[in-house]
C-alpha cells in the first residue's frame, strides 16, 4: 500500500489520540510498584481509557490479543499478555505499551519503567534503548530516509555493546494501527524511503542485552530473548512537519529539543 500523507485535520485528530496515549502512561507510573499485578495494571489503563478519556483501547482483541495493554517484563520483548500471576518485583524493569483510539485515529506510544531496586546494569540497557529512540527521532525531516532512521539505531545499540531486533519493528499508522512503511531499527544510511511533510508513523527500537534473536511463546504473543538477557523498548508516534518533526506522543517528563 503507498504511504498516506495527512493533513493538517487528520494530523490535528492524530495529535490528540498521541497525546490522550501519553496521559495514560504518565497516570499509570505510580501504580508500577512492586508487589502489583501486570493484570491490575491493565485493568486501571483499560477503565481510565474507556471511563475517563472516552477513548477506544486499540489493543483489546486486535488480532484476537486479549488484553488493553502490553506489558513486557525483564526478558519480554514485546507484547507480553497482562497476567494476575505475573507479581512485579523490586528488581524489574518493565515495558507498557500504550495505544488508543479516538475520533478513529490511533495513538500508539510506550515507555520503560525501572523499579526502584532494578540493576544498574538494568537501568543502562533502558536508557541506552531511550537514547536510540531519541537520536533516531532527531533526524526525523522531509528528505530523510528510513534507512538513517535504522542506522543510527544499529551504531548506537551496537556501540554500546547490545543488539537491535530485527524481526519487529516501527510502522506507519492513522486511522489504521499499522500501515505502511515499515520503520527498521537497523539499516544502512541513504536507503529507504525517502521521507515527506505529513508522514506519520512510530519508531520503537528494541534493543537486547544479549543477542539480538528472539522467541515466540505458545500463547502467538509473548515475545522473549531467545538467550534470556533482558530486553528494552521505547516508543513514540511522529508527524513529518515541513522541517523536521513533531512527537505526538510526548510526555509532561520529557524535554524534548524537536
Amino acid at each position: 500500500m503507498p504511504v498516506s500523507i495527512k493533513s493538517p485535520e487528520e494530523i490535528a485528530k492524530m495529535r490528540i489520540a498521541g497525546r490522550l496515549a501519553a496521559e495514560v502512561l504518565e497516570m499509570i507510573e505510580p501504580y508500577v510498584q512492586p508487589g502489583i499485578s501486570t493484570l491490575e495494571l491493565d485493568t486501571i489503563c483499560h477503565d481510565y481509557m474507556v471511563d475517563v478519556q472516552k477513548a477506544i483501547p486499540a489493543c483489546l482483541n486486535y488480532r484476537g490479543f486479549p488484553k488493553t495493554i502490553c506489558a513486557s517484563v525483564n526478558h519480554v520483548i514485546c507484547h507480553g499478555i497482562p497476567s494476575a500471576n505475573k507479581i512485579l518485583k523490586n528488581s524489574d524493569i518493565v515495558n507498557l505499551d500504550i495505544t488508543v483510539i479516538k475520533d478513529g485515529y490511533y495513538g500508539d506510544t510506550s515507555k520503560m519503567f525501572c523499579l526502584d531496586k532494578a540493576p544498574e546494569h538494568a537501568q543502562r540497557l533502558s536508557k541506552v534503548a531511550q537514547e536510540c529512540l531519541y537520536k533516531a527521532i532527531a533526524i526525523v525531516k522531509p528528505g530523510a530516509r528510513l534507512g538513517d532512521i535504522g542506522h543510527i539505531i544499529q551504531v548506537h545499540a551496537e556501540g554500546n555493546h547490545y543488539s537491535v531486533v530485527r524481526e519487529y519493528c516501527g510502522h506507519g499508522i492513522g486511522t489504521e494501527f499499522h500501515e505502511d512503511p515499515q520503520v527498521l531499527h537497523y539499516g544502512k544510511p541513504g536507503t529507504g524511503l525517502v521521507l515527506e511533510e505529513g508522514m506519520t508513523f512510530t519508531i520503537e527500537p528494541m534493543v537486547n542485552a544479549g543477542k539480538q534473536h528472539t522467541k515466540l511463546k505458545k500463547d502467538g504473543w509473548t515475545v522473549e530473548t531467545r538467550d534470556g538477557r533482558l530486553s528494552a523498548q521505547w516508543e513514540h508516534t511522529l508527524c513529518v512537519t515541513s522541517d523536521g518533526v513533531e512527537v505526538l506522543t510526548t510526555r509532561n517528563e520529557e524535554s524534548l529539543p524537536f
